[in-house]
C-alpha cells in the first residue's frame, strides 16, 4: 500500500513554461487529501504560478539487478514525483551501489528519463567496483590488462598504476565523449586507459594482446 509525503519545500512537476518536469520551489501551499495547493517557482525559468497539485506517493517499483552473469529481481521504494535517468547512480535498500542501464515504463515510451509513477521496471548493475581497461604498450606490443577501481575514483595522466610484475605510467585516459592527453577522470567516465611499461619483473609476452581498435599510438606527444 503506497502511503503520502509530507509536503517538502519543492517538487518536481510540469512547468507552463519549459513545457518539461523540472525541480520547483513551494513559495507557499496548503496540503489537502491527496494534493498541494499552491503557489510553485520553476528552478528553470523562474516562472511562477499557482496550481494544485497530486501529493508524491511512496511506490514499490520492480528492479532486475544484474552482477556479472546472474540477475536477481527485487523491488525498490521511489517516491511518485521522482525523476530517474539511465546512467543515474542509487543505493538499494540493502546499500548495494547499483547504475540504472534501461527504464521501462508503464505506457510503453522509449526515453532516458522519466518519473517514477511511469516506471514499471528498472534495470541496474553492480556500480560498487568497476574494472577499467587499461591498454599498456612495452615499445613493441600492446597488451590488454584491468584495474579494478570504485565509481569515483580518479586517474590523471602521468600516474603510475601498478599490476603483478610491472608498473605502466598512464599517456592517455579515454572517456565517452572525449580523449585526455592532460588530465584527470573518474573511473566511471572511463572506457580505457594508455599507458607505457615502465618496469618488468616477467615477460611481458606472458599477457593478453590487446583488443583495442581505435588504433591509439603511444608514441605521439
Amino acid at each position: 500500500m503506497s502511503k503520502r509525503e509530507e509536503m517538502e519545500e519543492y517538487l518536481y512537476i510540469q512547468c507552463p513554461n519549459c513545457d518539461d518536469l523540472t525541480e520547483h520551489d513551494i513559495l507557499k501551499g496548503r496540503t489537502g487529501k491527496d494534493n498541494i495547493t499552491g503557489t510553485f517557482r520553476c528552478t528553470e525559468c523562474g516562472r511562477v504560478f499557482s496550481d494544485t497539485i497530486r501529493v508524491p506517493e511512496l511506490l514499490m517499483v520492480k528492479v532486475l539487478f544484474s552482477d556479472g552473469d546472474v540477475t536477481e529481481t527485487i523491488e525498490t521504494e521511489l517516491m511518485s514525483n521522482e525523476i530517474l535517468s539511465v546512467g543515474d547512480e542509487f543505493y538499494l535498500e540493502d546499500d548495494r551501489r547499483v547504475c540504472i542501464t534501461h527504464i521501462e515504463t508503464v505506457d510503453g515510451k522509449k526515453g532516458k528519463r522519466f518519473q517514477a509513477d511511469n516506471i514499471k521496471v528498472l534495470w541496474v548493475k553492480q556500480f560498487g567496483i568497476l574494472s577499467v581497461k587499461v591498454s599498456v604498450n612495452d615499445g613493441h606490443y600492446t597488451y590488454s590488462v584491468r584495474t579494478e577501481a570504485e565509481p569515483d575514483d580518479e586517474f590523471a595522466t602521468g600516474m603510475i598504476l601498478s599490476f603483478e610484475g610491472f608498473d605502466a605510467l598512464i599517456h592517455a585516459i579515454k572517456t565517452n565523449d572525449r580523449l585526455i592527453k592532460n588530465g584527470f577522470a573518474e573511473a566511471r567516465d572511463i572506457t580505457r586507459i594508455y599507458g607505457k611499461i615502465r618496469k618488468k619483473r616477467y615477460d611481458v609476452l606472458d599477457l593478453e594482446e590487446d583488443d583495442d581498435q581505435d588504433g591509439f599510438d603511444f608514441d605521439q606527444d
